[in-house]
C-alpha cells in the first residue's frame, strides 16, 4: 500500500492477498498514520483472557515433557499430575498448576498410565 514501494496494491487487493477483511486493512492503516509503527504491531490481550494468563509456553512445555520422560522418583511407579507439579515448582521457582500441566500433556498426546512414556506416541488399535 505504500506509493514509494511499488507495486501500490488496493485495500481490497491487501486483504485477498492476507486473508483478512478490507475493515481490518482500514484499522491497520489508520492506526499506522494516527499512532505510529509501535503502536501499530503492538499486541493487545485482556487481563482476563486465557493467553494473558499463559504460564506454560514452548520452553515450560518442553522442560515438562523432559521431566515427565524421564525417571520417575524413588518410591512411585510412574508420575502424576501432583508429582509433575511439585518437580515444575522446583525446576522453574514458580507454581504451575495441575490443570494446566494436565492440558500441556493432553495436547501432546502423552499418556501418563502407559508402561513405556513418551511424547506424542499414540496407541495402535487392533482390528478383531
Amino acid at each position: 500500500m505504500d506509493a514509494n514501494h511499488p507495486p501500490v496494491k488496493t485495500y481490497k487487493q491487501c486483504a485477498s492477498d492476507h486473508g483478512i477483511s478490507e475493515p481490518t486493512i482500514t484499522n491497520v492503516v489508520k492506526k499506522f498514520v494516527n499512532e505510529g509503527l509501535d503502536a501499530t504491531i503492538k499486541l493487545k490481550r485482556s487481563v482476563n483472557s486465557d493467553n494473558a494468563q499463559r504460564k506454560v509456553d514452548g520452553r515450560v512445555e518442553a522442560k515438562l515433557l523432559e521431566v515427565a520422560c524421564g525417571p520417575v522418583p524413588k518410591g512411585h511407579s510412574r508420575w502424576t499430575l501432583r508429582l509433575l507439579e511439585a518437580q515444575m515448582k522446583i525446576i522453574l521457582d514458580e507454581p504451575i498448576s495441575r490443570e494446566a500441566i494436565r492440558r500441556t500433556l493432553k495436547k501432546t498426546n502423552f499418556d501418563l498410565t502407559a508402561a513405556t512414556t513418551g511424547a506424542s506416541q499414540r496407541k495402535k488399535i487392533q482390528n478383531s
